[in-house]
């Protein structure tokens, strides 16, 4: 177990988001090592105005990982202050690929904000390996927010939308 701690972390999370905004970057990896098998890697990309932190630490278990990243994450995008990733109705990627919203170019989307779905209604498609995987509404509500745009890369987990 390393020495130094979360809050320490979480600092230097947040001031790499810091510097990634203040010098116009999109992406910014590094890696700080605190020893022999103990190292924390962040990742920060920016995408249309969202900070994404992705932390890996080989000497921590996967949830104090993820509670590092959540701080910084909001620091870094004040004009969204929670993570849909953890709104109670995200939606999100079950694979890795790239999202489409519609069935093919130029055709009508399968939802739109504020569009009303049902329970297994196809709300988006992402091709993984040459498949086209449809991905089913996990409740009945409303659309209030699409969080993905047409044609972008999404990684398992990512959120993609949120239905109330």
């Amino acid at each position: 177990m390393s020495k130094h701690t979360s809050e320490a972390d979480v600092a230097f999370i947040q001031a790499l988001a810091e510097l990634l905004n203040k010098n116009e970057l999109t992406e910014l990896s590094v890696k700080r090592e605190y020893g022999e098998d103990d190292s924390l890697e962040v990742r920060v990309v920016k995408q249309a105005n969202v900070v994404t932190v992705a932390a890996a630490a080989p000497a921590y278990a996967a949830a104090p990982a993820a509670a590092v990243a959540a701080p910084a994450a909001a620091a870094a995008a004040p004009a969204a202050p929670e993570d849909p990733a953890q709104h109670p109705g995200a939606v999100t990627s079950p694979m890795v690929g790239t999202c489409y919203l519609a069935s093919e170019p130029g055709a009508a989307p399968f939802v739109t904000i504020g569009a009303t779905v049902a329970e297994g209604q196809t709300v988006l498609i992402i091709e993984a390996m040459k498949t086209m995987n449809q991905i089913p509404a996990p409740r009945a509500g409303t659309v209030k927010r699409i969080l993905v745009e047409d044609g972008t890369p999404v990684e398992y987990g990512a959120p993609l939308l949120i239905i109330e």
